[in-house]
């Protein structure tokens, strides 16, 4: 059986739920998973479609919304195997790209006060976050107190507040040691020119 992506994956997860058109996925994944996850519609449709030729998903009748056919899909027992033997192997490790830590990897080429703006704004966005799941989790406990998925969107959301609150902290940290290098610019480097590399 040919390799399937990820976002294949998940959208055989969003199905488990109950038959959805690529529009409900994608609703679906904006108001669920959409802070750690991000799927298109370009990439949705696409991958329904493939997926039925594949027999892992079928669709039912095209129905009418908004004046456009919709075709709502569901997993097939295929459907299903696959998305478990998935669910048992090991997740693939994280890789990211981090702009923030690019700049400041380089800092000693700009001003302190433009490292620290930056470092300030993170901060910000960061604790805006923070905010954001709090309402998310009293949302979803208000709205699905009693759905069986409850404690694993619990665990996923936990995640995100752990990750933001480590970000706030280093945030913080390395606002204080960039206001200390900005306070002694004597004691930075070995001289004009020089550079020291880590």
């Amino acid at each position: 059986m040919a390799r399937r992506s990820r976002t294949d994956k998940a959208i055989l997860g969003f199905l488990t739920w109950r038959p959805m058109s690529g529009y409900d996925i994608k609703k679906a994944v904006d108001v669920s998973i959409g802070h750690f996850w991000n799927e298109s519609y370009g990439q949705i449709y696409p991958i329904l479609k493939r997926l039925a030729e594949s027999g892992l998903v079928e669709a039912d009748e095209p129905k009418s919304m908004d004046g456009r056919p919709s075709e709502a899909y569901r997993l097939t027992d295929g459907g299903r195997l696959v998305l478990a033997e998935w669910l048992e192997e090991p997740p693939e490790p994280e890789r990211r790209r981090n702009e923030l830590l690019l700049k400041l990897f380089f800092g000693r080429s700009t001003p302190s006060a433009v490292n620290i703006r930056h470092v300030e704004r993170r901060r910000e966005e960061a604790v805006a976050r923070l905010e954001t799941y709090a309402e998310i989790e009293r949302d979803i406990r208000r709205r699905h107190a009693e759905h069986p998925d409850l404690p694993y969107w619990l665990m996923t959301l936990s995640y995100g507040r752990h990750a933001v609150d480590a970000q706030i902290s280093w945030c913080d940290e390395t606002l204080s040691k960039l206001r200390d290098l900005d306070a002694a610019p004597e004691a930075i480097g070995d001289g004009a020119g020089q550079q020291q590399r880590p």
